[in-house]
């Protein structure tokens, strides 16, 4: 029997279906007739190409984790100052609905994360690289003279991850802060950290 082609173009659509899945329904209990529902292919396509449901929910994570990080450093602006780049990496890290589904697989990945430890080095290796992402901009404002620190880099970047992540965790559950709200918190907290006002520069996400 001849294969199907495209079979890499055809994974990628099942991944992008699976996170419309795990976004409805959640991740306990997901079915391959799930994944079909939001895909031009069958449940028997699914089956074909991931026998084993578990392998395409790893993809799941590996994909949101992967867009979630180069999406947010891969935004830069030519001539950014540190205080615009440091507003901008803020602002890319909240969810801009509570329909954002890389936002809503994320979470729900997290939750699962204690249970499969694969998915407990994908959250971590995902931490160390939001932390990476606001100590290189934090480093990047000191040496120019634009962050006067109040504590050391590394403990206000994994503060502001944190911060994010908390953040984003109580608007996807309904809090009644919007995406401005949630900004201008963080971005308070960063002013007193670094001692300068943040600049806002247009931006997409």
């Amino acid at each position: 029997m001849a294969r199907p082609k495209n079979q890499a173009g055809r994974r990628a659509q099942l991944v992008q279906a699976a996170k419309q899945a795990i976004a409805q329904r959640g991740l306990n209990g997901l079915r391959t007739i799930d994944v079909a529902a939001h895909s031009e292919l069958g449940a028997g396509s699914v089956a074909y190409y991931y026998p084993d449901l578990g392998n395409l929910v790893r993809e799941v994570h590996e994909d949101a984790v992967s867009r979630f990080y180069w999406n947010r450093r891969e935004q830069g602006i030519a001539g950014e100052t540190p205080e615009a780049k440091l507003a901008r990496i803020i602002r890319s890290g909240i969810p801009r609905s509570r329909d954002d589904v890389d936002f809503q697989v994320l979470n729900e990945l997290h939750t699962h994360a204690y249970r499969d430890s694969f998915h407990a080095g994908l959250m971590a290796e995902l931490y160390r690289l939001e932390v990476s992402l606001y100590a290189a901009v934090l480093n990047e404002g000191v040496d120019s003279g634009a962050f006067t620190m109040t504590l050391p880099v590394g403990t206000v970047a994994s503060n502001l991850v944190a911060l994010e992540d908390a953040y984003g965790l109580h608007f996807m559950g309904g809090t009644p802060l919007d995406a401005e709200d949630i900004f201008r918190l963080i971005a308070a907290n960063a002013e007193v950290l670094t001692g300068c006002r943040l600049v806002e520069t247009t931006m997409t996400r």
